[in-house]
């Protein structure tokens, strides 16, 4: 069994030869799904040379200008991260995550995100993920290539993907896509407008951050999704109804 049906995503990398080093690293682990936002430089020949064998998985890497056209299709999605996060976030075992992120990908697509070199993933962009992925490393320098963290992660896909637990699993249901999840967001935000729930801690700004970390914890499915949006079109309509009768 191969790991496919995940997908690799690279945000805004500066280095051709990292890209070239990825597409290899997936090659070798039976990867072969490469989607690019906004790379400084691709083509270029240092990502050719680099990937030493994989140009099939170089020449039908996509290249988009969002995380959301990434992601697209995707139900299960884990991103990477060297840095101590909020902690609302999900952290979970890189070993852990592949088993998850294989069996996710028998029902749906999955993705796996990277950041940038230098800066790896903003809040923003993390908030598209279920779970993040923190690899393992001396905690005097944890940070990793990126070539080499896409190695690493795409070891432990394949390695999962061998694994009887994964094989034997029941299916179950896909997961809501990341653009329906949104969808939701967008929803719920208008609703909390309409009936004037706010934040109601100092900064104020954070409401929306934490129902979009702990609905992305649930991971919701499709229908799970239209039950919530069903409830929130239901309070609107309520609202509407309320605000037209006579007083």
């Amino acid at each position: 069994m191969d790991p496919s049906g995940i997908r690799i995503v690279l945000v805004a990398p500066s280095h051709p030869g990292n890209i070239g080093a990825a597409a290899r690293a997936m090659k070798n682990m039976a990867l072969s799904e490469l989607v690019l936002v906004q790379p400084k430089q691709f083509p270029h020949p240092e990502a050719t040379a680099r990937a030493s064998g994989a140009d099939d998985v170089l020449t039908a890497a996509r290249v988009v200008e969002s995380l959301a056209e990434a992601l697209a299709g995707c139900g299960y999605v884990a991103a990477t991260t060297a840095r101590d996060r909020d902690q609302y976030f999900r952290v979970v075992d890189l070993r852990d995550a592949a088993l998850h992120l294989v069996a996710a990908a028998r029902r749906s697509p999955a993705a796996v995100v990277f950041g940038a070199e230098r800066t790896g993933l903003t809040n923003e962009e993390l908030e598209s993920a279920h779970a993040l992925i923190r690899i393992p490393a001396s905690a005097a320098y944890p940070s990793l290539n990126l070539a080499m963290a896409v190695q690493v992660v795409a070891y432990e896909l394949f390695r999962a993907a061998g694994s009887a637990a994964v094989a034997s699993a029941p299916l179950a249901a896909p997961l809501a896509t990341a653009q329906e999840m949104q969808h939701l967001y967008t929803h719920f935000a208008a609703v909390l407008e309409e009936i004037d729930f706010h934040d109601r801690t100092q900064s104020g700004t954070h409401l929306m951050s934490r129902i979009r970390r702990f609905l992305q914890r649930a991971e919701l499915d499709e229908n799970e999704v239209h039950i919530l949006r069903g409830i929130l079109t239901a309070v609107q309509n309520r609202r509407r109804t309320a605000g037209s009768a006579p007083r």
